[in-house]
């Protein structure tokens, strides 16, 4: 049998080139799964979770088991705002109400977990530009989406939905009807642009008063229903 030389001028130069290439790929697939933020109740007590994957809609035990979630107490929670993609499961508008209201996401789902119709009550959301909504209600339109963009808007903006046009800031802010969750009807949007303030433009809306006017804002006002 013939021996084959092997130099260790030669092993160990490939050892730490294999080395190397393996955290590579290893610290470039952990990047590539994105976390998506998770929050729902179940029998009064709120649960946020981060997870890696998404999860079959309502299935609290899936969730609890996949994800990394954390309890968290209705008085301790705070106005957040959402880097990544939020889902909230729900089963009442009081929860969505603490959650969401005046809360700044840019992608949204929501899917509604309960069976008695909702009411029409209004959320406002601050920076949304993508909404997705689920419900278990028999309705004939259980899985919609929409999708809320600016017809002047031609580059990629930033998750506060935010860029200077001839020195104006341009802010999302969309008003939400909860009684679409019911599912009895084809999920609708409608923006109004170029809305220098919100008062004067509607001023039987609600919470209209606490928009302030500036004169370097620009509002795409977006009514979900």
């Amino acid at each position: 049998m013939k021996l084959i030389a092997f130099s260790t001028y030669s092993f160990w130069p490939s050892l730490f080139l294999a080395g190397f290439l393996g955290i590579h790929i290893a610290d470039s697939f952990l990047r590539s799964q994105k976390n998506h933020t998770l929050i729902f109740t179940k029998e009064n007590v709120i649960r946020n979770c981060s997870c890696l994957a998404d999860i079959r809609d309502c299935d609290y035990n899936l969730a609890n088991l996949m994800c990394n979630c954390r309890t968290v107490l209705p008085s301790t929670m705070e106005k957040t705002n959402y880097n990544s993609d939020l889902t909230i499961w729900f089963t009442d508008t009081s929860v969505l109400e603490m959650l969401l209201n005046f809360t700044r996401v840019c992608d949204l789902k929501l899917s509604f977990c309960g069976t008695a119709p909702l009411p029409t009550e209004y959320l406002t959301i601050w920076g949304l530009r993508k909404l997705r909504v689920k419900n278990k209600v028999k309705g004939q339109f259980p899985e919609q989406s929409v999708t809320i963009s600016s017809s002047s808007n031609h580059e990629k903006e930033d998750f506060l939905a935010m860029h200077n046009k001839d020195r104006q800031m341009l802010v999302y802010i969309s008003f939400l009807d909860t009684s679409l969750f019911n599912g009895y009807s084809l999920l609708k949007s409608y923006s109004v642009e170029n809305v220098s303030s919100i008062t004067e433009h509607f001023p039987s809306l609600l919470y209209s008063d606490v928009f302030s006017t500036s004169d370097n804002k620009s509002y795409v006002v977006t009514f979900i229903y």
